[in-house]
């Protein structure tokens, strides 16, 4: 009896353990959960930084104190604090942040993972999220990690501070640093959860010397900063950028702007000082940083975190070198730019900014009438806030670099209107989760999800996309200018915007 006994309390132990796993990293033991098919364990809401509250508000992250027992990790953290999320024109909800939690204290991290031993070393795959370096989360919907985990890669995804608690400097904060540098907390954090990956990622399976970054709009600025950034050299080993980069030169500048932003900030809060400022709420904060007088916190070329000149760096091959995959969708130009611009008004500026080269520009960006001034204005957005930071960061690479334009549009969703391929409509596809997006999905679609994830997943595995039954994806180069064109179709077509980019190039 005393036996059977001990045979079902030992079964019962393992059967908890295998629902509940447990892990052991470097600040003590936590416990996740698993799938529904009991394949994938899932462990969210892990600290990989200290809470950046009070004093620890506008500083690079901290370490994570050790902690006893077990620490239940089944959920995920709160998000960063932002505006609260509401869908909005074509993003629906399952491409933002979860409304509630939002709070100070996000620092968290995410693991999906098949891997049954440390001695597995599955490749790594760290989402980034995007949001304009002011929203975001790594509770979206269409980043949820079980796919990609089922493809054979551990997947990670990450908080980051974003906004005014991200992004604002002040001289100040400057002056207190130790390296007379500000802002950029946001890209800290990032770096902060490359460290912890680097020292616990074993422990789920999978390989610290495998490490790929990845990540979408703001999220390919973010991986564009880390291939700059000298803090994060040896802490990836490939790189993906989807929709985005810091040579588009958005929420860009260098730190004297960022700490006169700072300065305007700390008046439109009535304090003096950062102690003053540290005591205020962080709903308060958030608020005051609506304001348009202050205008959007973003990226500081510090020369700390990132270099003062960010070209003359990359020119210089003093970024981290690493393979890199990259590319847009045809509707990253759609949601900026002047729609109301005449022919004569698109022909007067570019007269105004390339002078004896206008006629050259015109030839290559040509437009007659109103629609067409629409059109190339769009594309000509597209290849400023993608296209040339894509090419451009692959051309300076020494690594194999792939680049693609995503082009294929979802089918439409009842009584809803069709945006086409806008903006972040590839990331379902890429990470395996249309199944997380409410549309009517045909063959084509789930065909284009299985070959664009394990695409992703490939060059995660080795550098290289390519693989068995897959469409032959060239590599690049501005000789060849070989891209991958995706719409309903897929080809990788030698020179595609080779004169578009030779023209940007010489005048960037």
């Amino acid at each position: 009896m005393k036996n059977n006994l001990l045979l079902i309390l030992l079964f019962f132990t393992v059967f908890v353990t295998a629902q509940n796993p447990i892990v052991g990293t470097v600040n003590g033991k936590i416990q996740g959960t698993v799938t529904s098919d009991k394949t994938v364990r899932v462990f969210k809401g892990i600290p990989f930084a200290a809470a950046p509250i009070g004093d620890l508000r506008w500083k690079a992250p901290q370490a994570v104190q050790n902690w006893k027992g077990i620490k239940q990790c089944k959920a995920f953290s709160a998000s960063p604090m932002q505006n609260k999320p509401q869908p909005f024109f074509c993003w629906t909800e399952e491409f933002l942040a979860q409304p509630e939690p939002i709070n100070e204290d996000c620092l968290y991290l995410n693991v999906w993972t098949t891997a049954k031993a440390k001695s597995k070393k599955q490749p790594v795959f760290l989402w980034i999220y995007g949001g304009g370096l002011n929203s975001g989360s790594a509770n979206c919907a269409i980043y949820d990690g079980e796919e990609m985990a089922k493809k054979g890669v551990i997947f990670v995804s990450i908080n980051y501070r974003v906004g005014v608690f991200g992004f604002m400097a002040h001289p100040e904060l400057s002056k207190e640093s130790g390296h007379q540098a500000s802002g950029n907390y946001g890209f800290l954090d990032q770096i902060a959860a490359l460290k912890w990956v680097q020292k616990n990622i074993a422990a789920f399976g999978g390989d610290p010397n495998n490490v790929t970054i990845a990540g979408q709009s703001a999220g390919a600025f973010s991986v564009t900063a880390l291939i700059a950034s000298p803090l994060a050299k040896g802490l990836f080993h490939k790189a993906i950028a989807q929709s985005g980069g810091l040579f588009s030169n958005m929420l860009s500048q260098n730190l004297e702007k960022s700490e006169e932003q700072g300065i305007v900030f700390m008046k439109k809060a009535n304090t003096n000082s950062l102690a003053e400022l540290r005591k205020k709420s962080a709903e308060e904060l958030q608020m005051l940083s609506n304001n348009p007088e202050v205008g959007r916190f973003g990226t500081t070329m510090d020369g700390y975190v990132l270099p003062v000149n960010l070209l003359e760096h990359f020119k210089n091959g003093l970024h981290n070198q690493t393979p890199i995959l990259t590319g847009w969708v045809t509707g990253d130009g759609s949601f900026m730019g002047d729609a109301t611009m005449t022919v004569d008004d698109y022909k007067k500026e570019a007269q105004a900014k390339y002078g004896d080269k206008a006629d050259a520009y015109l030839s290559i960006f040509p437009a007659a009438t109103a629609e067409e001034v629409k059109t190339v204005n769009q594309k000509l957005t597209l290849l400023g806030f993608a296209g040339e930071p894509a090419h451009l960061l692959a051309s300076f690479n020494t690594k194999a670099s792939y680049i693609y334009q995503f082009g294929h549009v979802a089918p439409d969703k009842p009584n809803f209107p069709n945006y086409g391929a806008f903006h972040t409509s590839e990331v379902p596809y890429v990470l395996h989760n249309l199944h997380t997006w409410n549309r009517p999905w045909q063959p084509l679609d789930k065909e284009l999800e299985t070959i664009f994830s394990s695409y992703w997943v490939n060059f995660a595995k080795t550098g290289n996309p390519n693989g068995h039954n897959l469409p032959e994806w060239k590599s690049y180069n501005i000789q060849s200018g070989a891209i991958m064109v995706v719409g309903d179709k897929m080809e990788s077509k030698s020179g595609f915007l080779k004169k578009e980019f030779d023209f940007l190039d010489k005048n960037y």
